[in-house]
């Protein structure tokens, strides 16, 4: 019995020895990697086997060929230890970061689903108060001549327009979201889409005197879906011209790269603060501080560009967003036809 303790006392101070050296390796190491601290790990539990082995051995008075044979069997083991340990761990790292990314991508999400509700709600409300104010009106006969009840008709239909817009806009928005969206790809036309996308955007900016430039030649041919790049289009002209301060300059341009497309829309927006550039695309992120929202557009939402890199994305392309001398540069860059 005093020789089991004798060895049991040598073998739990050599793996003492190990475990304390291991323990502060792994202070230092602290702020590595989780695959690095978990290698780091392993290897103390091993070695400190290995190391309770071999003093036990050494303090047996083997002789040197039965001490070698131990030591090789103990290094052996050690060695299949380390690898499938290590192989395993570095396994359990990534299936660990993955769940803390997966974490916090599921706290962004819910977050911009809090955002966008908010943001929705408070969009809603206006007009539908108004709409309910003018119909209460209207048919209380509060109002009677023909001037105001036709003005408040056609305040009707304008916040009917708008809410139709926004709903749209969910509506793209969460086929994107859900991944339910399928695009039809053809050889697309871009100077058509960009002249329907003027034509739409026209009667908004003349009303905020706001001059739309457009190159007349040279329009390459992008493959896409003709009515998502439409909606691409649309959004960032229509968010151009709606922070754009009056007498100012919208101007879309494209051209072709070795083997993609770029579509680019400038405005004088006076720029955007570089702490909100990461933030553009976000879902009901509108940067109010940044740039002042516009009016005769109507709220969207905070949802246009959301859908614009949504739509580019699902095209596989990318769309980026940068400050200029006095204003700001969209760019979309597409698979060429």
């Amino acid at each position: 019995m005093g020789d089991l303790a004798l060895i049991f006392t040598i073998a739990l101070g050599a793996a003492l020895a190990v475990g304390l050296v291991g323990a502060l390796l792994l202070r230092l190491l602290r702020r590595r990697s989780i695959t690095v601290n978990l290698c780091v790990l392993l290897a103390i539990t091993v070695l400190a086997v290995v190391g309770g082995v071999a003093a036990v051995a050494e303090a047996m008075f083997l002789s040197p060929h039965d001490l070698e044979v131990v030591l090789i069997t103990v290094a052996a083991a050690a060695v299949v230890s380390l690898a499938v340990g290590g192989h395993f761990g570095r396994r359990l790292a990534a299936a660990a970061v993955w769940a803390d990314q997966a974490r916090e991508r599921e706290r962004h999400i819910e977050k911009g689903r809090r955002d966008l509700v908010a943001w929705v709600s408070h969009d809603l409300r206006t007009p539908l108060a108004g709409l309910r104010a003018m119909a209460e009106a209207l048919e209380d006969e509060v109002v009677r001549d023909p001037e105001t009840v036709g003005e408040y008709h056609r305040r009707i239909r304008t916040e009917t327009d708008r809410m139709t817009r926004l709903v749209d806009d969910l509506f793209e928005l969460s086929r994107i979201n859900a991944g339910a969206l399928r695009l039809s790809l053809t050889a697309v036309a871009l100077g058509e889409v960009v002249s329907n996308a003027l034509a739409s955007a026209a009667p908004l900016a003349a009303a905020r005197r706001i001059r739309l430039v457009a190159i007349e030649s040279g329009w390459p041919t992008v493959a896409g879906s003709e009515p998502e790049l439409a909606r691409v289009v649309d959004n960032l002209l229509i968010n151009a011209v709606r922070y754009t301060p009056e007498d100012g300059t919208v101007r879309i341009e494209a051209g072709r790269e070795v083997d993609a497309v770029w579509l680019a829309v400038t405005d004088t927006c006076g720029g955007i603060p570089p702490a909100d550039l990461p933030r553009l695309f976000d879902v009901a992120f509108r940067g109010e501080p940044a740039r002042t929202h516009g009016t005769g557009g109507g709220a969207a939402g905070g949802l246009g560009l959301a859908i614009v890199h949504g739509l580019v994305e699902a095209h596989g392309g990318r769309v980026d967003v940068h400050n200029t001398a006095g204003g700001c540069r969209f760019v979309v860059r597409l698979s060429a036809a």
